[in-house]
């Protein structure tokens, strides 16, 4: 006979969901500006600034790949195969290690600096940190969807 005031153990879906939600955020960061080149001159008081977004880069590229692949798995892990959630480490991780291989690349750039006449450097825009909090998130939560699988209601 069963007993009915003995809560049922449900399943976690919370950090599967989360896997899923910061692949897709991830795959968005591809396409916001990553890096940029600003030109000012105190001279004529403005400057120029032109943007690169990441998809228009190889890292941004492997990095847009990674995010569909970190989606897949949190989808997968959502219609009820949560291990594979648990896989989304290897995307993601790999995310972040192309992320600071971008941020060493992108930073090996020249500045030059002729005081008040002209200043040209190289700049990280938001859109490379937006993608490097999604890749980290989707470590973490991917790690987190093995500590406890059923809790008690």
């Amino acid at each position: 006979m069963t007993d009915y005031l003995t809560p049922k153990p449900r399943t976690r879906t919370g950090y599967t969901l989360a896997v899923a939600v910061t692949g897709v955020l991830l795959v968005v960061s591809t396409l916001l500006p990553w890096a940029g080149v600003e030109a000012r001159s105190d001279l004529i008081g403005g400057g120029l600034t032109d943007d690169m977004r990441g998809i228009d880069g190889s890292y941004g590229i492997y990095t847009l790949v990674a995010g569909l692949a970190v989606v897949a798995f949190g989808v997968a892990g959502l219609m009820g195969r949560r291990w594979l959630a648990a896989l989304a480490v290897l995307p993601a991780a790999l995310a972040v290690l192309v992320l600071v291989m971008f941020l060493s690349d992108s930073t090996g750039g020249a500045s030059l600096d002729f005081g008040r006449l002209l200043s040209i450097e190289p700049v990280i825009r938001f859109g490379w940190y937006a993608a490097l909090t999604c890749a980290l998130a989707a470590t973490l939560t991917s790690l987190l969807t093995l500590l406890r699988r059923r809790t008690p209601s």
